[in-house]
């Protein structure tokens, strides 16, 4: 399998598709490259070429016991840009990959970014706090925490079985392949590699990422988000960046990429010809 080795020895696993312009997609936590096949496979097929990593720690790539923080999968982006060679490369990053995006694209080499795109994103941040009334308080992440240390298995079925999807919804079209999906990518990653990575999507304060950030950014993001709440992050992201443009989707879930992957791919299309 494909993989780069970083400085301190971990092997990030990646996928290179295509010619053209390249797209780099950046996955939510606990998940895998895998979480974008529907995507991939559509500007794959629209001439781009596409190019998306498991985060360490997840998927296939190293299960570390270190090094599962902002700082550091910012820095493996940077090493997977560099040994690719990428230029003009438009970042694509859902949830947690969507802070990771912004944490890289602030830091970027000249030159090696184009645009970029946070889908259903954690930034600016996630935990409630005195300067951030409006986030989520810090016992719903210690939640997460005891839930996955408790029985990770169990939990990696819970959540898209219920918010994650919005498949907790009235009415919703459940689809237990989703699930099941979801639940493999999220079992294929190392346990202690995910419970840090809580703390990085939770806690990161991605605010001064997103005043750097000097390209065009889109944000999209759905109104029933029960995951990322838009009011404490999509609506808060688009009053720092220099260059951003909003598009909400009254009823979408967090998961809107691949329940509604159409609606999605037809927006990210138009603004990479934009």
């Amino acid at each position: 399998m494909p993989s780069i080795a970083t400085k301190d020895g971990t092997h990030i696993f990646y996928k290179d598709w295509g010619k053209g312009q390249p797209v780099v997609f950046h996955h939510g936590w606990p998940l895998s490259a895998d979480d974008w096949d529907a995507q991939m496979m559509f500007f794959l097929s629209k001439g781009y070429r596409v190019i998306a990593h498991d985060r360490r720690g997840h998927g296939r790539s190293t299960q570390t016991d270190t090094g599962n923080d902002m700082d550091t999968y910012a820095a493996d982006v940077i090493a997977l840009a560099a040994h690719l060679d990428l230029k003009d490369a438009i970042h694509v990053g859902h949830s947690t990959g969507g802070g990771e995006v912004a944490h890289y694209v602030a830091r970027a080499e000249k030159g090696r970014v184009a645009k970029a795109v946070l889908i259903s994103a954690v930034p600016p941040i996630m935990v409630k706090s005195d300067n951030n009334p409006g986030g989520l308080p810090i016992e719903v992440f210690d939640g997460f925490r005891a839930a996955l240390a408790a029985n990770r298995a169990q939990f990696y079925r819970d959540v898209p079985t219920g918010p994650f999807y919005g498949f907790n919804r009235p009415g919703a079209t459940i689809y237990p392949g989703v699930i099941d999906n979801w639940w493999r990518q999220g079992m294929m990653g190392g346990a202690k590699a995910h419970y840090d990575c809580i703390k990085a999507f939770s806690e990161t304060d991605f605010t001064d990422d997103l005043k750097a950030i000097d390209v065009p950014v889109l944000v999209l993001h759905g109104d029933d988000d029960q995951i990322v709440p838009i009011a404490d992050a999509a609506l808060l992201s688009i009053k720092l960046l220099k260059h951003g443009t909003l598009k909400v989707h009254p009823g979408f879930p967090h998961g809107m990429c691949t329940t509604h992957a159409d609606v999605i791919n037809a927006d990210l299309l138009a603004f990479f010809k934009a």
